[in-house]
């Protein structure tokens, strides 16, 4: 399985993400965010966290304009995988590829520490490595996490099985608690919590590595 992480000035999770793709069996390759092409073969396209452009004019606003993005668009568009992850879940939705935007925390300030999450749907090639209502424990590391979406798109997300993850405790307001969703056809996936700073047990817990080997080991040839 072969893995692009897109990196932006700013970014500043791409290595963490690389590792932990690696360490699942994936074969990773680091694209510049001028490149117009992503490499040949590529399974997933990963967007790292970071501050992709010093968050200048709007969290993602300026990485989603960047060359790379139009080829990530188009390997979305191709059924291609797609992981944002913090900045990587801000680029996406600048970009449209999912719905919603991501706000100033209600309590405008920074936060970093390691909070608990509900698995809300298996159901993807993301999350198939968890069981539907489990708890787990990733890091966060954002100033704008609140995840915004009015009732309709937020009953749209609810009727489709389209929420991937939920706080446990809500740290930033998010509407309905939410941590991550899944696009239409669920190859694409944002979150705010932080997999890869969780995927050994080394870095303090290893429950972010069920997501890569789920989806390292669904999109690995027969």
């Amino acid at each position: 399985m072969k893995a692009a992480v897109i990196v932006f000035p700013g970014s500043n999770c791409d290595r963490d993400l690389a590792v932990a793709f690696r360490d699942a069996g994936a074969e990773v390759a680091m694209v510049w965010h001028k490149d117009t092409d992503l490499p040949q073969g590529t399974d997933v396209v990963a967007v790292p966290g970071g501050f992709s452009f010093g968050d200048y004019l709007r969290c993602g606003a300026i990485a989603a304009r960047s060359p790379v993005v139009r080829a990530v668009r188009s390997h979305a568009e191709r059924g291609g995988y797609v992981l944002g992850i913090c900045n990587g879940f801000q680029i996406l939705t600048e970009t449209g590829l999912l719905p919603g935007a991501l706000m100033r925390n209600t309590g405008l300030r920074y936060i970093c520490r390691t909070v608990p999450l509900r698995v809300a749907s298996a159901e993807s090639a993301f999350t198939s490595g968890y069981r539907k209502g489990a708890s787990i424990d990733l890091p966060i590391a954002h100033h704008d996490g609140n995840y915004t979406l009015d009732a309709d798109g937020v009953a749209r997300l609810r009727d489709a099985d389209r929420i991937a993850f939920t706080y446990g405790d809500n740290p930033n307001g998010s509407v309905a608690d939410i941590a991550g969703v899944l696009s239409g056809n669920r190859r694409v996936l944002g979150m705010m919590p932080h997999p890869e700073r969780a995927a050994d047990p080394a870095l303090g817990g290893a429950d972010g590595s069920a997501l890569f080997r789920a989806l390292t080991g669904m999109l690995a040839p027969a």
